[in-house]
């Protein structure tokens, strides 16, 4: 069932990331991970994009979720807190029976108006054998914030990452944009802008490398500090 059921959601993903708008350079060789970096800009201050930042249901996807319904996630954005899903009790539920939950990522990190990193798998990868990292740093620019999110996430997949890496991709993309559409863009082209490389001895430096269009090269990844101090993560 669980095979089925990733084989389903990853063909979903892969047409989504055929109609996607937005830029993605894929970079693939015999897999040991996958590195996603995406990036947008809003009109609003570092504080202002955290606070919206941290309620998902106010700009997550519906069909990105295992209810249906957006308005079920949240994040308890402290370490040991969760970015999790409330799944409603069905109709005919027996008396008694408890809703059930889902927890996408788990928090780590959180220092409001600057950065929030959050370990999981998303989506179809939660039924593999990997561990993945979201990093989102926001950074002040000028009128505005520049989120960068970095999605890294490797371990035992039955499918090839670098095969699934356009569909994680396509997925980030879609809520990222539709993150600064419901801040306010800071330009008039909110969607994110992304690049993805396949993590492997021999493209480890194309990953600062930076594609036509692309905002200024990140680092490998973001100091959620500021300091530099949090790259032994």
């Amino acid at each position: 069932f669980l095979m089925r059921l990733f084989t389903g959601l990853a063909a979903l993903f892969l047409a989504m990331a055929v109609a996607a708008p937005t830029r993605a350079d894929v970079v693939s060789a015999d897999a040991q991970g996958v590195v996603i970096h995406l990036a947008a800009e809003v009109a609003a201050g570092p504080m202002e994009s955290w606070k919206v930042l941290t309620v998902p249901s106010r700009w997550w996807s519906n069909a990105h979720t295992f209810s249906g319904d957006a308005a079920n996630l949240y994040i308890d954005s402290q370490a040991t807190g969760c970015f999790c899903e409330k799944l409603p009790l069905p109709g005919d539920a027996p008396e008694g029976q408890r809703p059930g939950s889902v927890e996408h990522m788990h928090i780590v990190f959180a220092n409001p108006g600057k950065a929030l990193r959050m370990v999981g798998a998303l989506g179809p990868l939660q039924s593999e054998a990997v561990h993945g990292t979201l990093t989102i740093v926001l950074k002040p620019v000028e009128g505005g914030t520049r989120i960068v999110w970095e999605y890294v996430f490797g371990g035992f997949v039955r499918k090839k990452p670098e095969d699934i890496a356009a569909a994680v991709d396509a997925v980030l993309q879609e809520q990222l944009s539709s993150l600064a559409e419901k801040i306010g863009p800071l330009k008039s082209v909110a969607k994110a802008q992304s690049k993805v490389s396949v993590k492997t001895e021999a493209t480890a430096e194309t990953e600062q490398a930076s594609p036509s269009g692309m905002p200024d090269p990140e680092p490998e990844a973001p100091d959620p500090s500021g300091t530099g101090e949090g790259k032994g993560d």
